[in-house]
């Protein structure tokens, strides 16, 4: 399903549960805000959650790892959960990076690598180097990694792939 008709189709729920259950006080909702409120939800949500990966990729990782971080593909982040990439010769390694709140960042962790582990393993299969999930967090008005041992594990990954 493409994200225009997935959205569409949530817009087209919320309708349909809005006229149902709130019918007498909403009669004049239309499937057409219901769907315009989804996409303007999806949107800001997709636009605040690119801005802390920015923060967390280019002015931390990249300069941790001291290594060029590349944008995905949007083909890459729809077939394989991949936010960016690090070219190491013919080979590629993926970043997933998802902010959380911190009393729940362990708990989430968890959650992404069980619900991304097909997706991820079929990107390792494709492009030759393991997808990792960066968690963002914000500390003192500021975005930094929550799962700093991820860094020593991308390290470890770009010198398998230098071998």
């Amino acid at each position: 399903m493409q994200p225009n008709e997935y959205l569409e189709s949530l817009g087209k729920i919320l309708y349909t549960k809005i006229t149902e259950v709130l019918r007498s006080e909403m009669d004049e909702v239309t499937e057409e805000e219901c769907i315009e409120y989804i996409r303007n939800l999806a949107i800001n949500r997709t636009f605040e959650g690119y801005i802390t990966e920015k923060e967390t990729i280019y002015e931390q990782l990249q300069d941790i790892l001291n290594t060029k971080i590349e944008p995905a593909p949007d083909e890459w982040d729809r077939l394989y959960n991949v936010d960016f990439f690090i070219k190491i010769k013919d080979k590629y390694i993926g970043l997933q990076i998802k902010p959380v709140t911190f009393e729940h960042a362990p708990e989430f962790a968890t959650k992404w690598q069980e619900a991304y582990k097909i997706s991820h393993e079929k990107f390792t299969k494709k492009f030759g180097g393991k997808v990792f999930i960066v968690l963002s967090v914000k500390k003192e008005k500021k975005k930094v990694i929550f799962n700093s041992q991820v860094i020593d594990e991308i390290k470890e990954e770009i010198n398998r792939l230098t071998s």
